[in-house]
């Protein structure tokens, strides 16, 4: 599914730190089992803007993606591209879009939704995960802390399975917030859902976190996925929410931690 629908852009690519788009998304030994769970269920109306590493769904009301998803394997979390890149708009994405305007002196940090570390593997895909399309405003301490701590987690978990399907994004519950010109909403939580093919199996876990002083674990913001969809439904931007359509609803129900240890 993730090669189909990037095989038009991988066209031209060049090669960039090791091997070329091209290479990871077309030639068959190298596509990862997480492929076939890569995106959630799509709605009418929204506007989806794929990149190199990561595909989104961005909201030109809260002005940040609804949701990112992408798959990272073994070796893209490995990557050793390190370009540094500055935050930019999204050529692919029409206004209403956040700028850096928004964000400059706001208080919050430019979020990763799909981490810049994940997107090492190519430069293009480094590059890319800078478009404000992959951002949100995000706490220092929960961007610094927790949620860099789930991001290692989403890694460790690619070397020791092969690959990971990764869908996060942000949840807005209370009253609005707004920041810069352009009145980019702050999220009052986020989430990540992860779903992984163990060789007996899929597993899946959920992670919700708030948007404010959070350092613990990640065990500490563990639900299920069940959990993280009923989150978004519920939440003040809402959508019917089905990350990995492609799993049984009793996969997305239960949480194997040793898995993810």
């Amino acid at each position: 599914m993730w090669a189909a629908m990037v095989a038009a852009i991988a066209a031209g690519m060049v090669v960039s730190c090791g091997f070329s788009i091209a290479d990871k998304q077309i030639r068959g030994d190298a596509e990862p089992v997480a492929d076939t769970v890569a995106l959630p269920a799509m709605r009418q109306g929204e506007d989806i803007v794929r990149h190199t590493g990561y595909t989104a769904s961005y909201n030109h009301t809260t002005l940040c993606p609804d949701w990112v998803a992408w798959v990272l394997t073994a070796d893209e979390a490995n990557g050793q591209c390190n370009g540094q890149y500055s935050f930019s708009w999204d050529p692919d994405v029409q206004r209403p879009k956040a700028s850096r305007e928004d964000y400059s002196n706001s208080g919050w940090d430019k979020g990763h939704m799909a981490p810049r570390a994940d997107m090492k593997w190519s430069e293009r895909a480094l590059e890319e995960s800078y478009y404000f399309t992959n951002i949100c405003p995000q706490h220092h301490e929960m961007n610094s802390q927790a949620w860099r701590k789930i991001e290692e987690l989403t890694r460790r978990t690619a070397r020791r399975h092969g690959s990971v399907a990764v869908v996060c994004g942000p949840l807005y519950d209370g009253e609005e917030c707004h920041i810069g010109p352009g009145c980019v909403q702050v999220p009052d939580r986020f989430f990540k859902a992860l779903a992984v093919n163990t060789g007996r199996g899929w597993q899946t876990v959920g992670f919700i976190v708030a948007n404010d002083r959070q350092t613990g674990a990640p065990r500490t913001y563990t639900v299920t996925v069940d959990s993280v969809e009923a989150a978004i439904a519920g939440s003040r931007h809402g959508w019917p929410a089905d990350l990995f359509p492609t799993l049984p609803d009793s996969v997305e129900a239960t949480i194997n931690w040793n898995t993810w240890q």
